[in-house]
């Protein structure tokens, strides 16, 4: 299997979901477009849950020790969180959503506008932060298959169709930033090789789950987090591993 073939199914599931959610979203009431979305909100809090339950996997507290894990994931999202408001990825996110919706959407008013801009950042980060995300790309990128990446392709279209419903074609953008997350990843796992423990992924799955939580919250209108901010999160994890487990 070429390593990539997953990206682009991703990417193609999302774009069909998109304009299916659209199409359909036209016809549905608001009332339905929000209770689907709080739906998705509540879904994505399950997943998130689940992914962060890897704090309590034994691999990583072999590595790090029984008291450690909990500690990393906190340390990883502080340190990560002050890297990520240092260079305003949120912002940046929020940025680029603007962008894509005044080039694709002339003539919008500032409701739709941020229809859109919100339905870019949501769903970008919805569809790159989980853990299928990191752990299917950089299988792909070590030949091992896309296997996760079509399970993933199938979620992120159903979900597409939800979101696109709601938010617009803001959703539809996302794709870019699947392009360009799950392309580098996959990359990385090219030119790497299988260099990550399991006690590493495990980390990073862990913080991707607090991460996922956040995007939940902001789902169902409960907290607006800056969770592009926190993205950076994802890269200190494993570098605490490391550190821990060489200093015991």
């Amino acid at each position: 299997m070429i390593p990539g073939t997953g990206t682009a199914v991703n990417v193609v599931a999302v774009l069909l979901g998109a304009v299916l959610g659209k199409l359909l979203g036209n016809r549905l009431p608001e009332r339905t477009r929000d209770l689907v979305t709080d739906g998705l909100g509540l879904v994505t809090l399950l997943i998130a849950a689940t992914s962060a339950m890897a704090v309590l996997d034994p691999d990583l507290s072999d590595v790090v020790g029984p008291s450690a894990p909990l500690l990393i994931v906190l340390g990883s999202v502080l340190l990560g969180g002050i890297v990520g408001s240092l260079l305003r990825l949120e912002s940046r996110v929020e940025g680029l959503g603007a962008l894509l919706q005044r080039r694709l959407s002339h003539g919008a008013d500032s409701v739709e506008r941020q229809r859109f801009i919100e339905g870019f950042v949501v769903a970008s980060l919805i569809f790159c932060t989980g853990p299928l995300t990191i752990l299917g790309s950089i299988n792909d990128g070590l030949g091992n298959g896309a296997d996760q990446l079509y399970l993933k392709a199938t979620l992120d279209g159903f979900a597409a169709i939800a979101f696109a419903a709601s938010f617009g074609w803001g959703v539809a953008a996302s794709a870019l930033t699947v392009v360009v997350v799950q392309g580098g990843l996959t990359v990385a796992g090219v030119l790497l090789g299988d260099v990550l423990p399991d006690a590493h992924l495990a980390a990073i799955t862990a913080t991707g789950g607090l991460l996922l939580i956040g995007v939940a919250l902001r789902l169902l209108k409960i907290r607006e987090i800056a969770v592009a901010d926190l993205l950076p999160a994802l890269l200190v994890a494993p570098a605490l591993v490391a550190i821990v487990a060489a200093t015991r």
